[in-house]
């Protein structure tokens, strides 16, 4: 029962030490991998709060990175041990009677999964062994899984969606999986169409922004001779779903076989090991367009007219079995459809708690239901979800979803996919908040940087009614992203504040 944090690169030394822990009876926690993308302060804070709040008896990383893991232990660490190897070695006999961990019990912890956060470890989420057996069994249900099924993913499996989605799930049920390098990924997203082409893939996971980064970054050379037909779930999950990523991802890969039904969606979060609805897997996903004005002034989602400014919201599916899902209002009172209020869940695969946090368990677990904190609506047994209840930015009384606001901005040329944040800060003058954007951008020169704040200025407001106070562009690698590579809003707020010292 004792927590092991590893700390390794994606591929087989991680593979077969988060298996040998589960085997061991021990407690399995992924830390990302320090790379290029993750700010080595900010890292090393991190683990040593990671430390400090899962105390883990043990930490297995490579020898060349002992020295970094030693210096960030707290001075009164839980770590008896420290295994440092760069090899793997196969034991001569294994005995499959000494594995405790064959012994488990249905309500023993089995695993922690990190919440949100800048490297996604403020909190662990302590997973149970049956809880997780009961989402394996669900989802697959929900997905219609099936002998000829083969699961292709890119996914790091520090995220909830690599690791249970990309990993697990085809595991302990039996189907094919193809694991793709994270980093070769990212540089090459044609890899994941060729992997799909070439062992029949049928079932992938991606979050929002690569539905983008695919139709965007992958060449007409490297797709000659790929066939995509046998793909029949891309779920869309991990982060606010957009209407344009799914016809971007269509148009750019339609003529190489893929088809508009695989376009599917999904609501997940580790608090509930992962899946809580789909979408698209035997009815096609369903586009709501609803009253921009409505939705930001009264919290109601009411179909648009015609000529009324509209926003087209995804649908994230209908709740898996086993999971009962509502709408509430800041008083916890049930609402009706189309009312936007928190989205709370109830199932059989919600998280025990939050390890070693009784404050975080006590203000999200309520009457044995899970406060999301996220916002959204229901439309009969379709869940839309509009954003993080606290990154909602409220300007004179208007409710403003930054991830809006972020989209919208991306369509300026010159702006770096991705690659934009949105936040507010309160104005005392004003008495509401000022909205602040920032933005990644090449170029250096003044009067194109003012050219491209302008035109951000204007697509924001004209596609939102929302006026930016301040259009910070900034070059590239200014963003701190999580590790599941979401904005960190907070940390950039921070940073932001930091260099124009307001």
């Amino acid at each position: 029962g004792e927590v092991v944090v590893l700390i390794l690169q994606h591929g087989l030394e991680l593979i077969f030490a988060y298996w040998g822990a589960i085997l061991h009876g021990a407690i399995p926690s992924i830390m990302p991998f320090l790379t290029e993308k993750l700010q080595p302060d900010r890292y090393r804070a991190d683990l040593s709060a990671l430390v400090g709040i899962t105390r883990p008896e043990c930490i297995v990383t490579y020898r060349e990175f002992e020295t970094e893991v030693k210096a960030a232990l707290p001075e009164s660490s839980s770590v008896r041990k420290l295994i440092v190897s760069d090899e793997l070695v196969q034991p001569a006999t294994i005995d499959t009677q000494t594995f405790k961990g064959l012994q488990r019990a249905e309500k023993d912890i089995v695993l922690l999964q990190h919440s949100s956060g800048t490297t996604g470890l403020q909190k662990g989420v302590a997973l149970a062994h049956g809880a997780v057996l009961n989402q394996l069994d669900s989802y697959a249900h929900a997905l219609r899984i099936n002998d000829k099924d083969v699961i292709v993913s890119w996914l790091p499996l520090y995220h909830d969606m690599g690791l249970i989605a990309g990993f697990l799930l085809p595991i302990l049920k039996r189907i094919p999986l193809v694991l793709l390098s994270p980093f070769e990924w990212v540089r090459s997203p044609a890899k994941l169409m060729q992997a799909v082409s070439k062992y029949r893939g049928t079932l992938t996971w991606l979050p929002n922004f690569a539905y983008n980064f695919c139709a965007l970054k992958t060449r007409d050379r490297d797709l000659e001779g790929i066939d995509l037909s046998s793909w029949r779930a891309i779920s869309n999950c991990s982060e606010p779903m957009r209407y344009e990523s799914h016809r971007v991802f269509l148009d750019r890969f339609q003529p190489y076989g893929l088809h508009e039904s695989a376009l599917c969606t999904c609501y997940a979060m580790a608090e509930n090991v992962f899946a809580v609805t789909q979408g698209g897997i035997e009815a096609e996903v369903m586009i709501d367009e609803i009253d921009r004005d409505a939705m930001q002034s009264k919290k109601l989602a009411v179909p648009a007219s015609v000529e009324a400014p509209s926003v087209k919201m995804v649908s994230a599916g209908r709740p898996i079995r086993n999971v009962k899902i509502k709408i509430v209002d800041e008083r916890g009172f049930d609402l009706p459809d189309r009312h936007i209020g928190e989205v709370v869940l109830q199932s059989d695969s919600m998280l025990t708690e939050y390890y070693h946090r009784p404050d975080a368990t006590e203000n999200a677990l309520k009457g044995g239901w899970y406060f999301t904190g996220d916002y959204g609506y229901m439309v009969g047994e379709e869940v839309f979800v509009a954003g993080r209840k606290k990154e909602m930015i409220i300007v004179a009384g208007k409710n403003v979803y930054p991830m809006d606001l972020e989209e919208l901005a991306m369509e300026v040329p010159g702006v770096h996919a991705g690659r934009v944040v949105a936040f507010g800060i309160f104005n005392e003058t004003t008495g509401t908040e000022d909205v602040i954007l920032v933005a990644e951008v090449d170029t250096e020169d003044q009067d194109e940087r003012d050219a491209i704040g302008d035109a951000i200025r204007q697509t924001v407001t004209r596609g939102s009614a929302v006026a930016l106070r301040h259009v910070y562009l900034v070059g590239s690698k200014w963003l701190i992203k999580t590790s599941s590579g979401k904005n960190a809003r907070t940390a950039n707020k921070e940073k932001y504040l930091k260099e124009t010292s307001m």
